[in-house]
């Protein structure tokens, strides 16, 4: 026997031609995926406030020209070494490199160290990805 479950749901016309707009132009094949999608985007949020481990990226431009910032930048990373599985740098010009930290934990401290990062001159952009470990989900 099959865990699918088939369930309706009743929504405005509007709301729903809206619906079937977006789901078309991200390339859903159908309203099914894209609820779903919707349905695990939701829990994972909430995997974040609960506090449980997740999984997630830092994702930071900067410039390298910036005295001393790579290595400020390290040296935050090094103190938050429990919580980083890989790091990736990658040059994008001549005076700009982008910088991707993988990370998996406690929401909070990956907050803190991306912050920590953020906070830095030179650091011209840093965003916070977040994502599950996967555990919870089916």
């Amino acid at each position: 026997m099959s865990n699918l479950v088939r369930f309706g749901i009743s929504l405005d016309k509007e709301l729903l031609d809206g619906f079937d707009t977006l789901i078309h132009a991200q390339n859903y094949s159908n309203r099914s995926e894209a609820i779903r999608d919707l349905i695990r985007e939701s829990l994972i949020r909430e995997e974040w406030i609960k506090e449980e481990e997740i999984a997630g990226t830092i994702t930071l431009v900067y410039d390298h020209h910036q005295r001393e910032l790579a290595n400020t930048l390290i040296d935050i990373q090094h103190d938050f070494h429990q919580l980083i599985i890989s790091t990736q740098h990658i040059h994008l010009d001549h005076h700009n490199c982008m910088e991707i930290v993988v990370v998996k934990g406690k929401p909070k401290e990956i907050e803190e160290l991306s912050q920590q990062l953020k906070s830095k001159r030179g650091v011209k952009h840093c965003s916070l990805g977040m994502t599950t470990t996967g555990k919870e989900l089916k």
